[in-house]
């Protein structure tokens, strides 16, 4: 029994090591220097490739196998381009990788073109990769030292005085260079002091403005456009979903009845006393917005939006309107004020009359109204546009103020109007829910800018499912709540809403197991929160600190992509779940870039404090790493808005204009492919 293990062992040594023999020879390297003694020399890597075997291309996508990847070490010559091969790869779908994999079998060889500088030159090779059959892969690895000479005259050898007097050049432009940061850390100006150092002059151009190229690039206008459109459209939603609350909706046909009667002889004169009305309205929204703006400024917006205490507060105050809605109790301004509104409308006449009657109804609704429009501003702040707010309040009043003109044109439409009943307290209800998922949104921004991790997106999106799953329940009628009519029947629209309800609970159970849910991803914490996930296709950043990305850019010779993002920032959610997961996007990134991500609200304080001088000659102390980048984004790129994506060189030059929010997929391709075909030229 004894002697029979042995062998079976033995037996297993074997098959085992002729795999690694065999495997050892899975792709054979001839390199050899093609052209020498010409001015355009080359280098010819051939692989011969056993059979059963794939090598893998230079450009194989990411998350599959291992790309193949060349390495030239030249002295007296330059490398022209990269290697290419002499003829296509082969494209096939992994099952296992669920990537299309290109790869190479039998033989292929690559060229890499050379431009001798000196007389006599050499290059040391050296190639990796990684090879594939049905059983396994191995690792495959060729190297060789090349020399050789350029034709006689074209390069002449430089004497031993002339070297001599390059190392004194070299060091008088070190000695300059020296002197550049040393003056840089004394000059007035946008950079941080205690960046630059002595000993790496190339830090001076991390920090310096650069607003003038990126102008060049003529692209500067998709940011406010989509962004305004965005918030107008959120603010007009908003405005539809206040109509039809028990305080708004009765307002409708007692308000068009009342100017009907003043004026019965007079359909013109109703119909314009309505379309003040509905004017005041949105005057009194707009202007709203605008003093909102005004007093905190749009960068404190932005601040204040992921401000911890400020997120936490508006929490509380959500879960509270929310147990309002769902009849816990009665959210009610001072009767006082409503009082004196009515008092000035009965003491003054005309248009001013009408003003105050619109202020009457501001105040009256508040108790429905207050929980959408303050949601509504936070995301106006996110923003960081100077007038977001008051765009988003212009459609919020809009959509409120239609209906008061509209029927007032046509009053007859008045008499197709469902009545006030038991459907107004489910619509109170069903905010309610809403109102609940999206309290948490918010003390989600204070948890990851603050890093509590009390809130992980698993925790997050069960709280999501339960609370959806329930609202589905409730529509249901199998759960009633405080003012709510017994529901004897469930009618049709309740039942489309329950299952419409249900199935985004069931749509959300993946996320639990880190599928990306881009239904939610604007509201969801990012899934590197995730303590488990079985999803691989997310684009994570390398490093998280500017200088570390330009440096780790630098010694990689790759461009680098700044992110600027935030915790608080939807769009920022969107634009990773939407644009980056695209197979070729991620790529990219993966492959070409040195991405940094700069979230410009991290609350993590600096080792220690740093003075700047803004360009308007204020000075400002920064004390977090979001402050730092935030400085950065301002000072260097002239923006401040979020997201704003920049690619840069390793001198810190941009590559192509900034992306800022857009949902566009093959213009972010073409925005990656300019970056990389400039830094090339470069």
């Amino acid at each position: 029994m004894k002697k029979s293990i042995f062998y079976f062992l033995i037996g297993i040594y074997a098959i085992i090591s002729a795999s690694a023999i065999f495997a050892a020879d899975a792709v054979k390297w001839d390199i050899k220097l093609v052209g020498d003694g010409t001015d355009s020399p080359k280098i010819e890597a051939t692989a011969t490739i056993s059979p059963g075997y794939h090598l893998y291309s230079i450009d194989n996508p990411a998350g599959g196998s291992n790309p193949l990847v060349f390495f030239f070490d030249t002295k007296g010559c330059e490398t022209i381009g990269t290697p290419t091969a002499d003829h296509p790869y082969t494209k096939e779908f992994d099952d296992t990788f669920e990537v299309d994999q290109h790869f190479y079998s039998d033989k292929v060889t690559f060229t890499q073109k050379l431009k001798p500088t000196a007389a006599r030159y050499t290059v040391d090779v050296e190639i990796k990769g990684q090879a594939c059959n049905d059983t396994g892969c191995t690792q495959v690895f060729g190297a060789k030292s090349l020399s050789g000479k350029a034709p006689a005259g074209a390069v002449k050898e430089l004497p031993e005085p002339k070297v001599q007097a390059e190392e004194s050049e070299a060091e008088e432009k070190s000695e300059i260079l020296a002197e550049a940061v040393d003056s840089l850390h004394k000059a007035d100006g946008p950079l941080i002091p205690g960046v630059l150092t002595q000993d790496d002059a190339t830090k001076a151009g991390w920090w310096t403005n650069v607003e003038a190229e990126l102008r060049a690039f003529e692209e500067d206008a998709p940011e406010a456009t989509s962004s305004l459109i965005y918030i107008f459209i959120a603010g007009f939603l908003g405005g539809l979903i206040a109509l039809v609350t028990p305080c708004v909706w009765p307002m409708i046909p007692m308000t068009v009845s009342f100017f009907l009667k003043q004026n019965k002889k007079s359909r013109r004169k109703a119909i314009g006393a309505a379309a003040t009305y509905g004017g005041s309205i949105i005057v009194i929204y707009v202007v709203l917005g605008l003093a909102v703006t005004i007093i905190f400024g749009a960068s404190a917006l932005n601040n204040l939006a992921t401000n911890a205490i400020f997120n936490i507060i508006f929490f509380l105050l959500l879960v509270v309107f929310a147990i309002s809605f769902m009849g816990g109790f009665e959210l009610t301004l001072p009767s006082s004020w409503t009082n004196k509104m009515d008092s000035k409308v009965d003491a003054t006449t005309g248009m001013l009359s009408i003003f105050f009657m619109a202020f009457t109804l501001v105040l009256v609704s508040f108790s429905c109204t207050g929980p959408i429009i303050g949601t509504l501003l936070v995301e106006a702040a996110s923003t960081s546009n100077f007038v977001s707010p008051a765009v988003g309040m212009f459609g919020f009043a809009l959509a409120l103020a239609l209906p008061f003109t509209l029927f007032a044109m046509f009053p007859t439409m008045l008499n197709s109007m469902p009545k006030s009943g038991g459907w107004m307290n489910t619509v109170k209800v069903v905010l309610g829910f809403l109102e609940l998922a999206l309290a948490l949104k918010f003390l989600s921004v204070a948890d990851l800018a603050y890093g509590w991790r009390i809130l992980d997106r698993e925790v997050f999106i069960s709280l999501w499912i339960v609370i959806f799953a329930l609202l589905g329940v409730y529509l249901l009628g199998k759960i009633t709540f405080p003012h709510d009519d017994k529901v004897e029947k469930t009618g049709v629209t309740r039942f489309m809403l329950a299952c419409i309800s249900l199935a985004f609970a069931i749509y959300m159970l993946p996320g639990l197991w880190g599928a990306p849910l881009k239904a939610i991803s604007a509201f969801a914490p990012p899934t590197y929160t995730q303590d488990f996930s079985l999803y691989e296709g997310d684009v994570h950043a390398v490093v998280d600190d500017y200088e570390e990305g330009m440096e780790l850019g630098r010694k990689l010779g790759k461009p680098v992509m700044l992110d600027f993002s935030g915790y608080g920032c939807v769009n920022c959610r969107k634009m990773e779940a939407a644009v980056w997961t695209d197979p070729d996007i991620k790529a990219t990134i993966d492959n070409d870039y040195v991405l940094v991500t700069l979230m410009v609200d991290e609350k993590k304080a600096l080792p220690e404090p740093i003075k700047v001088t803004e360009k308007d000659g204020t000075q400002r102390t920064l004390r977090t790493y979001g402050d730092k980048w935030s400085y950065l984004q301002r000072s260097k790129f002239g923006a401040n808005a979020q997201p704003f994506h920049v690619l840069v060189d390793n001198d810190g030059k941009p590559l192509a204009p900034a992306f800022v929010y857009e949902e566009d997929i093959p213009g972010y391709k073409r925005f990656l492919k300019q970056g990389l075909d400039n830094y090339s030229k470069k």
